[in-house]
């Protein structure tokens, strides 16, 4: 078997109360029959034009020898360097299989000055912009970080006497404004199916084509996806995608929260793409699953609440069991191509039983406009509430602020959380320098002792960000930026990288804060490099 699932304690007891239910509601076998109408008459006319997903394994595959094509080519030319430039769906799937596969990839999904000029410039391990294959990746072509990696490269590869039309390779929607320039300006496009969401993509184009220019065998990938469909096609108490379901959206009251534990499987970053796809799905109409990546170590998982139900991702589920005690938990194996069908019929199924429509975003577009406005008004920087060992801190309520210390702050933070709520740590930084900010997220879980969630940002706002304004209004927010004497132009656009970044913070401060009434810290660090420590410090 493709995947498999082993449940005990609670769980197994919700899910043998939900699952006939949803057998007898011909969910699974609707799906992949295209019913748009399984998700409510609101939702149908979206989910009739979003299904496309369900067929991505037929559809695809020819486009496998066309890549494989591709990459020879490439490599005839010394071209081995493969950079993915896109955001949410376009970006975590590929960059699951290519780490699963052992092959690099270098993502690019931030705004971050020195995350762009490192993407660039290269490293002596992988070679520099001369062996680099850029592969542009967006559903609208209009996605502003896309965007403008896309003309920060075009310009590079310029000054290098490189044609980017020979380095450029697009992936993107039949018909998107990105579809018609990029064929116009000569560039290779292979073109995504569009009855497919991003988050539901990593079966198609946007998934293979930068994996398989990488390396990854894709067609292993489709063939692991084949042999799980009949499973999940079927209504029955079999099927996989229906006891995920049941486990993940049953039971009353429901535990909303989905602890994801990676514990000794091969498949490596799958609880990424797992985040965005359950947020962003489920995250709406005041309800929602809040994805909450862990360690096996985590103090969500040494002391669980009673409102995180743990997901263990393990080899051979039914094994694991015998050696190990996790009571209470869902242990899941399987291929990565039987993960990404399991995972994609267990959301939309989850969406029916929450009542909401999982293939729409409707609040991921304020937080783009909110950034927009800021730089096209450019407004001056609000003054900190205080500074403090050279962490500006600003809050969107004064009575944040009152103790005027980082740690008293944070404490404040954690006073706003109510007994279902959770924290959201999202840092706006140069990920390749400031790595080790993702070992705050233990400190904070112990500190506020309620599940927290990490996210770079801007990343997180194509994934997270979504459940964070639509979801359940019990979030507490801490944002970090940092102050950097990096930035980079952005080609025929009136603003920096670094501007770009600053202003998406502040923008999806200002509506989580004015917008949804939701706490906000944020903490800018002058000096990075030494402050993350005292901000480690604060949160213990």
């Amino acid at each position: 078997m493709s995947f498999e699932i082993h449940l005990s304690g609670h769980v197994k007891s919700v899910v043998d109360e939900t699952l006939p239910g949803l057998v007898a509601s011909l969910v699974a076998s609707g799906i992949t029959a295209g019913d748009g109408s399984l998700w409510g008459p609101e939702a149908e006319e979206e989910a009739s034009k979003r299904l496309g997903w369900v067929q991505a394994v037929t559809v695809s595959r020819p486009l496998v020898p066309q890549i494989e094509a591709l990459r020879r080519q490439l490599a005839a030319k010394g071209v081995t360097r493969v950079v993915l430039a896109g955001m949410g769906g376009s970006s975590l799937a590929p960059e699951v299989i290519a780490q699963t596969a052992g092959v690099p990839l270098v993502i690019l999904d931030s705004t971050a000055p020195g995350q762009v000029l490192a993407a660039i410039d290269g490293d002596a391990q992988q070679g520099d912009l001369s062996k680099t294959v850029l592969v542009v990746s967006s559903k609208s072509g209009s996605t502003v970080e896309t965007d403008s990696a896309k003309r920060a490269f075009e310009a590079a590869f310029r000054d290098l006497g490189i044609d980017p039309a020979e380095r450029i390779v697009v992936v993107t929607d039949p018909g998107s404004p990105l579809d018609q320039a990029a064929r116009a300006d000569g560039y290779t496009v292979f073109n995504a199916d569009p009855t497919v969401g991003g988050r539901y993509s990593a079966l198609t184009a946007f998934g293979l084509v930068p994996a398989g220019l990488a390396g990854v065998d894709i067609a292993e990938i489709l063939d692991e996806a084949e042999a799980t469909l009949l499973e999940v096609a079927i209504d029955s108490p079999d099927n996989p995608a229906l006891v995920l379901a049941a486990a993940i959206a049953g039971g009353e009251p429901r535990r909303d929260k989905l602890g994801l534990v990676t514990d000794g499987t091969h498949i490596v970053g799958l609880p990424d793409w797992i985040e965005q796809l359950v947020a962003e799905s489920t995250g709406k109409q005041g309800t929602g699953i809040l994805p909450v990546v862990l360690l096996p170590v985590s103090p969500e998982v040494e002391s669980v609440p009673s409102d995180l139900q743990i997901v263990r991702l393990v080899d051979e589920a039914k094994k694991f069991h015998l050696f190990e005690h996790h009571n209470g938990e869902v242990l899941v194996s399987g291929s990565l191509g039987a993960q990404f069908v399991v995972w994609e019929y267990a959301t939309a199924i989850a969406g029916k039983m929450l009542g909401i429509n999982p293939f729409d975003q409707p609040d991921v577009e304020s937080a783009k406009i909110a950034a927009r406005g800021l730089l096209d008004a450019r407004p001056e920087p609000t003054e900190p509430a205080f500074t403090a060992e050279g962490v500006e801190v600003r809050v969107s309520d004064p009575e944040l602020a009152v103790s005027g210390t980082v740690a008293g702050v944070l404490d404040a933070l954690w006073s706003r959380l109510p007994a279902d709520g959770y924290v959201s740590i999202q840092a706006y930084v140069n990920r390749l320098e400031l790595d080790q900010l993702t070992g705050l997220r233990e400190l904070v879980a112990a500190d506020s002792g309620r599940p927290t969630t990490f996210g770079w940002g801007p990343r997180f706002l194509h994934s997270t960000g979504q459940f964070h304004k639509g979801g359940p209004a019990n979030g507490v927010f801490l944002q970090i930026l940092e102050r950097t004497d990096t930035d980079l132009e952005i080609p025929d656009r009136p603003f920096t990288f670094g501007q770009l970044i600053q202003a998406q913070a502040a923008g999806d401060a200002s509506v989580l804060a004015d917008g949804h009434g939701r706490p906000v810290v944020t903490l800018t660090l002058t000096d990075p490099r030494i402050e993350v420590l005292s901000l480690f410090e604060a949160a213990q």
